[in-house]
C-alpha cells in the first residue's frame, strides 16, 4: 500500500470513529452527569450503578411524578400523596389511595430521600427508592396507585409524541415500560434537596447570625444527654436512616417510641404493629423509622398513625418518655426516657425544629408540576 493510500485509510479511519462518538453521543442525550444542589463540601448521595442521575431523567420523572394517568384509574398521581407545600407529604392521618381505600400510615415526607437507608415508616428489607416504589404502584390490599391489573393499558397512556421524546432523552429509547417509569420516578425524588434551612447557613455557610438566641439554645438542648434527641435524629439530614459516600454502613433506623402498650407486655394495634410485621421477630414490635426532622414544621401531623397533631405536643410527648400506657412500654427505646424542661427551654427547643425549615424548598419551580405537562392518551 503506498503512502497516500495510507494516509486516505487512516482519514477514512478516523472520520468512521468520529461519526460513531457522534451517533452514540446522540443517542445517550440524557447521560449529562446531574449536577447535585449541596453545600459545598458534602457528601453525594449513593445511587444505584443502574440508575445513575442525569437531568433528562430528572425531568422525564418530574412528568410522571405530576402524572395522574399513573394510576389505573388516572384519579391521583404520586405528588397527591406528596405535595411540595407539605414538604412532600399530605397532612393527612392516614393517606388515601386511588380507589378510596384508607391506607395503614401517612405519606413520609421526602426530603433529601437520596441519602436515606430506608425507604418507608417500617420495612427493613427494601434497599433503593426503586424497590420501594413497587409497593404504592402495585400494592393490592391496600390500592394506592392500583395498576396491578391493568398495567398494559396503563402504558399504552404514554406512547404519545410528548412522552416519547421524555423517554429517548433519558434513557435513548422511546418505548416507555415500568422499568423505565421508576427509575425516571427515583431519580426526580432523589433531585428533592433541601440544605438552605436557617441551621444550614448557621452550621455550613458561616453565618453565625443565622439562627437567634433562642434556637441556639435549642440546638444545644437538642444534642444534649438530657433530652437525648440526636441518638435518633443525629447526623446532617437528622434521621439515623442515611447512607452517603462517607457513610456506607447502615445505623438502626426503627426505634419503639412508647405511643402505644395495649396488653401491658408492649404490644401496638393490631393494625399496625411496625417491624416485627416485616422482621416476625419479637424485639421489633412498635419499631417505625425516624424520620427527618428538615422541613418537620411542614408536614404534621406526626407519628406513623398522624396521632400528634402539632410539634408543641409532640415535645410533651418526648418530655414524658412515651404515651399513656405506652411510657411502660418494655420494648421502648432507651433513648425515650423522658426529661424535665421548664417553658423556656420548650419555646428554645421548639424554635430550634423550626430552624430546620428551608422556606425555598417547597418553592422550586422544578420541584413542581411542569407547567405544560406532557400529553398522554
Amino acid at each position: 500500500m503506498s503512502k497516500s493510500s495510507q494516509v486516505k485509510s487512516l482519514q477514512l479511519f478516523a472520520i468512521c470513529v468520529l461519526s460513531i462518538v457522534l451517533l452514540l453521543g446522540c443517542a445517550k442525550e440524557g447521560t449529562k452527569a446531574y449536577q447535585w444542589d449541596l453545600p459545598e463540601g458534602f457528601p453525594l448521595p449513593q445511587v444505584p450503578e443502574d440508575n445513575p442521575m442525569t437531568q433528562a431523567k430528572v425531568e422525564l420523572g418530574r412528568a410522571l411524578f405530576y402524572e395522574p394517568a399513573l394510576s389505573g384509574n388516572r384519579a391521583m398521581a404520586c405528588g397527591t400523596c406528596h405535595e411540595p407545600s407539605k414538604a412532600f407529604s399530605d397532612g393527612k392521618v392516614r393517606s388515601s389511595g386511588s380507589t378510596g381505600d384508607t391506607l395503614t400510615r401517612n405519606s413520609l415526607a421526602l426530603v433529601n430521600i437520596a441519602y436515606n437507608s430506608e425507604f418507608t415508616w417500617a420495612h427493613n428489607g427494601l434497599s433503593s427508592i426503586e424497590q420501594q416504589m413497587m409497593i404504592p404502584l402495585f400494592n393490592e390490599q391496600p390500592v394506592e396507585m392500583g395498576i396491578s391489573n391493568n398495567l398494559p393499558s396503563v402504558l399504552k397512556r404514554f406512547d404519545t409524541k410528548d412522552y416519547r421524546t421524555l423517554f429517548k432523552k433519558a434513557f435513548g429509547e422511546e418505548e416507555p415500560n415500568i422499568d423505565k417509569i421508576v427509575k425516571a420516578i427515583a431519580s426526580f425524588v432523589r433531585s428533592l434537596t433541601s440544605f438552605s434551612s436557617p441551621f444550614d447557613d448557621y452550621a455550613y455557610r458561616g453565618k453565625d447570625n443565622a439562627i437567634n438566641e433562642s434556637q441556639l439554645r435549642g440546638l444545644e438542648l437538642f444534642f444534649s444527654e438530657r433530652f437525648e434527641c440526636f441518638h435518633c435524629h443525629g447526623g446532617f439530614n437528622f434521621t439515623q436512616s442515611s447512607k452517603h459516600e462517607f457513610q456506607p454502613l447502615d445505623l438502626q433506623p426503627f426505634h419503639n417510641t412508647g405511643l402505644y402498650n395495649e396488653d401491658g407486655k408492649g404490644a401496638f394495634p393490631e393494625r399496625d404493629r411496625g417491624l416485627i410485621d416485616v422482621t416476625h421477630q419479637a424485639q421489633d414490635m412498635g419499631r417505625f423509622r425516624a424520620p427527618t426532622l428538615r422541613n418537620i414544621e411542614l408536614s404534621a401531623p406526626y407519628m406513623h398513625d398522624g396521632s400528634i397533631q402539632t410539634l408543641d405536643e409532640v415535645i410533651d410527648f418526648y418530655a414524658a418518655g412515651g404515651r399513656g400506657s405506652g411510657i411502660k412500654n418494655p420494648l421502648k427505646s432507651q433513648f425515650v426516657i423522658g426529661f424535665r424542661m421548664n417553658e423556656q427551654e420548650k419555646q428554645d427547643l421548639l424554635a430550634f425544629l423550626l430552624s430546620l425549615s428551608d422556606p425555598s424548598f417547597g418553592q422550586k419551580s422544578d420541584h413542581h408540576a411542569p407547567v405544560n405537562p406532557p400529553k398522554v392518551n
